[in-house]
């Protein structure tokens, strides 16, 4: 089942609409452009989890494409009411959209989708995922010479990510990590990549460069923010494709599969950790209880 509640201004609360039926206009800029942007955060025993944090991405991400959107209280509103109409679920994916709305309207379309998450994301973070290394044909510093690619918002564009994963699936693998085109290790199509490493008992978390074009993971700070307490030293690359192979673990990190074990890297299989993915996952959560 699918809830869906739209940030309607004459409901205070959103307007619960029919998901079996048709609600979006064929001449929406979100459908025939892609002009939008979203978040999806985990809702879990009704509550979702890191809100602030996705509405926070969601208001940067509106920033960089000129979109004005829904104050956060609205979206806040909404994503309770969607969660609520849901049949009781343990785990809940609540989507937050928003589109450019109807061409020539000069007005947002907003609505937030309440769903059960797919089974493949607790597999992929219990038994560990496959990847391939694929250039995304940028180098890692066109995010600031071409601020127009949107490299740092997360769009409603996703062809080019969802084309990389049917590649992946193609050739035997479960997901995709991208390189810039001068040899730089950038993110996952849905994800950010995460490396540990442990050395004379210095434990390190390191991601990727946030200036060389990816979109700052919400999971990743919510696990930063509690691992350093744990005593985790904690990096920003830059990051190359030798470090993941001389890693202790490397992870896939998001917030509807938590953290994924990478367990090869183009066919060549790499240390998988179940004891450092347990200990981060729990500090994920903490994070984004917090």
């Amino acid at each position: 089942m699918t809830v869906l509640v739209f940030l309607d201004p004459a409901y205070e609360n959103g307007r619960v609409a029919d998901a079996s039926k048709p609600q979006l206009m064929a001449t929406d800029q979100g459908a025939t452009r892609g002009d939008g942007i979203f978040e999806s955060m985990l809702a879990v025993d009704g509550t979702p989890r890191k809100i602030s944090a996705h509405l926070a991405r969601l208001a940067a991400s509106a920033e960089t494409m000129d979109l004005v959107i829904p104050p956060a209280d609205a979206w806040e509103r909404a994503a309770a009411t969607a969660i609520a109409e849901h049949p009781p679920a343990r785990e809940l994916v609540a989507k937050l959209l928003v589109t450019r709305g109807v061409e020539g309207a000069g007005s947002p379309t907003a609505w937030v989708q309440a769903s059960v998450p797919g089974p493949s994301g607790r597999r992929q973070r219990e038994s560990g995922i496959d990847v391939l290394l694929l250039d995304r044909g940028y180098d890692s510093t066109v995010a600031e010479r071409a601020p127009w690619l949107l490299l740092g918002a997360k769009t409603l564009s996703y062809a080019v990510n969802m084309a990389a994963l049917r590649y992946a699936r193609k050739h035997g693998a479960d997901d995709v990590i991208f390189t810039s085109s001068d040899g730089l290790v950038l993110e996952g199509p849905t994800s950010t990549v995460l490396t540990a490493t442990v050395r004379e008992g210095t434990r390190t978390l390191t991601t990727p460069l946030l200036e060389s074009g990816v979109l700052p993971g919400t999971s990743q700070g919510a696990l930063f923010s509690t691992a350093a307490d744990a005593g985790w030293q904690l990096g920003y690359g830059p990051l190359v494709p030798q470090d993941l192979f001389g890693a202790d673990a490397v992870w896939l990190v998001s917030s509807i599969r938590l953290m994924a074990p990478v367990r090869s890297i183009d066919g060549r299989k790499i240390p998988v950790s179940r004891e450092l993915t347990d200990e981060l996952t729990e500090l994920l959560v903490k994070g984004s209880r917090e």
